[in-house]
Formats: structure tokens, C-alpha cells, sequence
């Protein structure tokens, strides 16, 4: 037991080393860089993205690809949209205060160029492989874009690994955790429905995940967000004022208050661009593997799809459970994680109901990020061992979902947190070196396409 307990110290140690202050200034700085580069595209531009992504949404193309854009949007967000939302944004305003959902916007608005990048290069790197289906991502856009395929193996090996971990049995443990908390549903039981669940989707492979998605992510966004925004229309006396917090508090350190305490301003900046990242992933280079598979003929038209991926998951999830944490005044009652963002809403529904929208949203979101992951991993895999390796993937995958709703996490979620960020430095060298490519293949589109056909 020393011995574990002393091994899960040590990777605490490595965690906060690789996701430390250089691994958030070089995400961050990214964004702030490619933003610069392509003139602000994620803003001038967005209003047209989502119309393209949410609206347009053509269902049967003959464009090369194995998904439509809102099915390659879907997986993404499926992935993304996870615990991050329920108790990442909890952690990050029980610690750093209101101003920290200041800073995860910032995080969010230059995110969306980096995740506008990544799908850039996802889809012209992009390959089909012997089964006929497209494979793309960083591991492919290094190797191919910049010839080193020795940084290429270092991203997939690193995905691999965090798909087994943040992307599988760290879902299914928080999904059962869920569940047994409010509805009393045995570990084992939830483990063995998530197997069937999740085995009956990813043998189809991303066509039949695309699918399932594409009909499981917005209902489920729109249930959780249903959940906040009818507690947000009982309070809304106090948004404005919780608006005001948000922006005092991002500049000004947050006075000890309750259970709350206090924070300096760049406590508050930490916790914000770090959650921020961990929710949108935007930079760690996995969503660009889902875009890969998109049908399109020009990159440029999925990456604009691509970028409201992290608009949709920082700029209105995370700031609706933000927003329902400030204005029922739990934001500052000592507690953290899932457990503030459940208690929050039970206080602003009134009832137990509250208590049910965030165990239901938390097990949607998380098996949801199961799917999402699946594929990222099978993807890092077959880069690494070809299409050989695929099957027997799925098959394990599947079992270890299992496993992951009735066994203690500690060490695989520290193990699944240090390999997920280890993801986002050979990423972020590709989106560096690669910056001329994603502004050539800009110009090119909007130069040749009229603007028109997407902001009308």
C-alpha cells in the first residue's frame, strides 16, 4: 500500500509538471497566434460556421468523407462535452472565484482558432486506408505535413493510452458513480449496460458512431442546458449581478466569503485557462481526428464547422453551469466538483429534480465521451499497427469500460491526465511549424469561394 500510495504521489508530481505553466502558455499562446495570423476569423466568421454546421447540414453528400460535417461536429463534441462541463467549471470557480469562467471564455474565443487549425490540416493530411475509410489527425499532419514521423508515433502512442484512460474507464467510473449516488444502480450492473452499449455502437465503426452522436449529443446538450436555463429564468434577478462578478473578479482577487477561500488574480487566471483547455481540449489535437472523417472537399469548410465545437462546449455549456453555480450563491460553500454543481442545482430547482439533471447530464456526457474516445484511440492505433490492430481494439476498448465502472481510478486518472497532456506538445509544434499551410489554405477558399454562400 506504501508502495501506492508513494507511485500515485510521484505521478501527481509528473500531472502537474506536464499540464504546468508551460504547457498552458503554449496553448494559449497558439490560439493567441493563429488568431492573429488569420485575422480574427473565429470571430468574423462564426455567425456563418454555425449556420454551416447547425442549419445547412447536408445529410447525404457525395463529397469524399465517411460522415457529414454535423456528424464529424457531434463526435467531436461528444467527446468534449464530458465531466469537464458538470465539475471542471465547479473546480475552477470553487477555487479561483467567479473571474475564472472570465478567463475560460478567453481560453474558449482563441481556442477556436487553434481547433479551426487543427481541422485545417486534419482534412488535407487526411488518407483513406485499406478499409476504405479516411484517417487523419496530428499523428498524420506531422508525419505527412512535416515529414517527422517519429513525432507522429510520440502523439498517437500518447492518445493510445489516454483513450484507455480519460476517454474510457474514467467515463464509465464517473457514469456508475453517478448513478449509484442517485438512483441507488449497482457499479457492477451500469458497467455492464455501458459495455453493451458502447459495443453495439463502436463495432460499426465511425459511421455508426457519427450516427448515434449525431442523435444522442444534442439531446443531450439541450437536457442539461434545459436544466440550467430554467433555474437561470427563476433567478434572473441575480445574473446581473453574477455577470458583474465575473468580470470584478476576473482582475480583482475574490475576498474570503463563506466556505470560499479567496483567490489571487492569477489563481484565478490559472484555474480558468486550465479548465478551459481540459473542457474545449482545443490545441491537444483529439477532435481533429473526428474531422478527418468528415465529407468535405475543402478543409476549410469542416474547420468552420470545427471551431463551434469549442464555442458550443465553453462559450454555452460550461458558462451555463458557471452562470447557475454563481447565481444560487453556491459557488462559495466549501464544496467542489460534480458534488457543487449537483448541489447547485438542487438549490436552484428547489428539489431533488435539480440533484437528477446533473447525474442524468453527467452520465450522458460521459458516455457520449466514450464514443468520442473510441474512436480517437482506434484511430492512434491503427496509425501505430495498421488496420489489423482495429477489431481487436474495439473488443478490448469494450471490456475496459467494464472494468473501469467497478475498480478504484486513482492511478489511472492520474496516468489518463499526464498522457492527455502529453497529447497537445507534439500538436501544438505541428499547428506552430504548419501556420503557413492553414493561412495559404485560407486564402485559397475564401478567395476562391464566395463568402456569401456561408454567412447567407
Amino acid at each position: 500500500m506504501e508502495f501506492l500510495s508513494g507511485f500515485d504521489e510521484l505521478l501527481q508530481i509528473i500531472s502537474g509538471m506536464v499540464w504546468g505553466l508551460p504547457l498552458i502558455i503554449m496553448l494559449v499562446g497558439t490560439g493567441v497566434w493563429l488568431t492573429f495570423r488569420l485575422r480574427g476569423l473565429q470571430f468574423t466568421k462564426l455567425w456563418g460556421a454555425l449556420y454551416l454546421a447547425l442549419i445547412k447540414r447536408k445529410e447525404d453528400s457525395d463529397e469524399p468523407g465517411d460522415i457529414t460535417h454535423f456528424q464529424a461536429l457531434m463526435t467531436a463534441l461528444s467527446a468534449t462535452v464530458g465531466t469537464g462541463n458538470i465539475a471542471g467549471v465547479a473546480t475552477a470557480i470553487a477555487v479561483g472565484g467567479p473571474g475564472a469562467l472570465f478567463w475560460m471564455w478567453v481560453t474558449g474565443l482563441f481556442g477556436m482558432a487553434t481547433k479551426y487549425a487543427e481541422a485545417v490540416l486534419a482534412v488535407k493530411y487526411r488518407i483513406k486506408d485499406e478499409n476504405g475509410n479516411m484517417s487523419g489527425g496530428p499523428m498524420y499532419y506531422i508525419s505527412r505535413g512535416l515529414g517527422w514521423k517519429w513525432l507522429g508515433v510520440l502523439f498517437a502512442i500518447f492518445a493510445s493510452v489516454a483513450a484507455f484512460g480519460i476517454g474510457n474507464m474514467v467515463q464509465s467510473n464517473s457514469v456508475a458513480d453517478a448513478l449509484e449516488s442517485s438512483f441507488n444502480i449497482p457499479f457492477w450492473f451500469t458497467g455492464i449496460v455501458l459495455m453493451a452499449a458502447t459495443a453495439v455502437v463502436i463495432i460499426g465503426g465511425i459511421k455508426s458512431i457519427g450516427k448515434v452522436t449525431g442523435l444522442l449529443v444534442p439531446i443531450m446538450i439541450v437536457f442539461y442546458m434545459g436544466g440550467a436555463l430554467y433555474i437561470l429564468l427563476l433567478k434572473i434577478e441575480a445574473i446581473p449581478d453574477a455577470i458583474m462578478m465575473i468580470f470584478k473578479y476576473a482582475f480583482t482577487p475574490a475576498a474570503e466569503m463563506g466556505g470560499f477561500m479567496g483567490a489571487t488574480v492569477m489563481l484565478t487566471i490559472q484555474r480558468g485557462v486550465a479548465r478551459g483547455v481540459f473542457s474545449n481540449e482545443s490545441g491537444l489535437g483529439s477532435s481533429p481526428i473526428a474531422a478527418a472523417a468528415a465529407q468535405t472537399k475543402h478543409p476549410v469548410s469542416q474547420a468552420l464547422v470545427s471551431m463551434t465545437q469549442t464555442f458550443i462546449d465553453t462559450l454555452v455549456v460550461c458558462t451555463l453551469t458557471g452562470l447557475v453555480l454563481i447565481v444560487t450563491g453556491q459557488w462559495n460553500s466549501g464544496l467542489t466538483g460534480a458534488e457543487l454543481t449537483s448541489t447547485a442545482f438542487t438549490s436552484g430547482t428547489g428539489s431533488v429534480f435539480g440533484q437528477y439533471i446533473v447525474s442524468i447530464g453527467l452520465a450522458l456526457f460521459a458516455y457520449s465521451t466514450i464514443l468520442g474516445w473510441s474512436y480517437y484511440g482506434e484511430k492512434s492505433i491503427e496509425f501505430l499497427m495498421g488496420e489489423k490492430a482495429i477489431k481487436p481494439y474495439r473488443y478490448v476498448f469494450t471490456l475496459f469500460v467494464g472494468v473501469g465502472a467497478v475498480v478504484e481510478l486513482d492511478v489511472v486518472w492520474a496516468i489518463a491526465d499526464i498522457f492527455n497532456g502529453l497529447m497537445a506538445f507534439p500538436n501544438l509544434l505541428g499547428l506552430l511549424a504548419l501556420t503557413p499551410i492553414i493561412v495559404s489554405e485560407t486564402h485559397n477558399y475564401f478567395k476562391l469561394k464566395n463568402v456569401n454562400d456561408i454567412n447567407s
